[in-house]
């Protein structure tokens, strides 16, 4: 394997380091993007720290959904932490490299947090489905031990699973040129600077993408098909829109999540587009870890009266 320089063809020789292109190269627009990128990351930090901190002092939110919403806080705030805080550097600094192990560390953490999402998605669903379609057994069937499998088992196939990914990727041969066109090791951009064949790993991608992406969102569909359909044997509207609200804030989620994620690592390498790309994935990096806080705290009560308890504010307009 040989690769061009700009003294012609040389030995194939490994990089050390990688340059993030990030989004653009003019100053004006990377000050601009570095103030809108502080934001979201701040409120991100903020937003997802606050749930976790009212979900583990109020006894009230000590259940099942809440613990698994704290996990998916969790996970969102680690998702963003993995990339953003490298991008905002980038924004500002001449020098927008990133060592050759810092690029894997950063794409198994990723792939691996991701991972995780996915399945405790789905473990939230079938949370949701216990709730509606077994009320009066759900304390039974949705038993603390429960709850702790299915986040450890979604963790360890994260673990797992990134472990594949990464290997994957990381074994082609890399020999130049180092620039990734992208804001951070998303495998998609890195395999476009292996000096190697793909067409392996684009077939993995697509394998682990189906079982990652698809079974969960089958097990997600397969779990609402049922909740909706006790949901229509429920006699008084206010009764319907009570349990379906449950529910909606855990569909806006996994939609935002799973639709950009799912169209990037099932997508034929030969077909990606670095430009799209990037954007899809800010969407499900950070505008998903974003908006979840607000999603989940806007549309829930239990949170909203947490909150207000821990200010102070709830004793002052009682």
């Amino acid at each position: 394997m040989k690769a061009m320089s700009s003294r012609g063809w040389r030995n194939d020789t490994s990089v050390t380091e990688f340059i993030l292109l990030g989004f653009s190269r003019n100053p004006r627009t990377n000050w601009i993007l570095f103030f809108l990128f502080l934001f979201l990351y701040l409120f991100t930090v903020l937003g997802n720290g606050l749930i976790v901190t009212l979900i583990r002092v109020d006894a009230r939110l000590h259940t099942p959904m809440y613990f698994f919403l704290s996990i998916l806080s969790v996970l969102d705030l680690s998702y963003a932490t993995t990339t953003v805080p490298q991008l905002l550097a980038h924004l500002i600094s001449k020098r927008k490299t990133i060592s050759y192990i810092g690029c894997v560390v950063q794409m198994y953490i990723f792939l691996t947090l991701g991972i995780t999402e996915t399945w405790i998605f789905a473990a939230m669903a079938y949370d949701r489905y216990v709730a509606i379609c077994y009320p009066l057994h759900y304390g039974v069937k949705m038993g603390q031990t429960l709850c702790v499998v299915l986040a450890v088992s979604s963790a360890l196939c994260g673990l797992t699973c990134a472990l594949v990914y990464t290997v994957f990727a990381m074994n082609l041969p890399y020999c130049g040129p180092n620039e990734i066109n992208h804001f951070f090791c998303e495998i998609p951009a890195v395999l476009k600077l292996a000096c190697a064949d793909t067409s392996l790993n684009d077939q993995v991608d697509f394998i682990l993408g189906f079982i990652l992406l698809l079974i969960p969102l089958s097990l997600i569909l397969t779990s609402y098909v049922h909740i909706f359909m006790a949901i229509l044997k429920i006699h008084s509207t206010q009764g319907r829109l009570k349990a379906f609200s449950t529910c909606a804030s855990h569909i806006t989620v996994v939609t935002m999540f799973c639709g950009p994620a799912m169209f990037m690592y099932m997508n034929p390498g030969a077909n990606a587009s670095p430009e799209r790309d990037k954007k899809l994935a800010l969407f499900y990096n950070v505008i998903s870890a974003f908006l979840n806080p607000i999603i989940y705290s806007l549309r829930n009560k239990d949170v909203k009266r947490a909150f207000l308890k821990l200010t102070g504010w709830g004793r002052a307009s009682e």
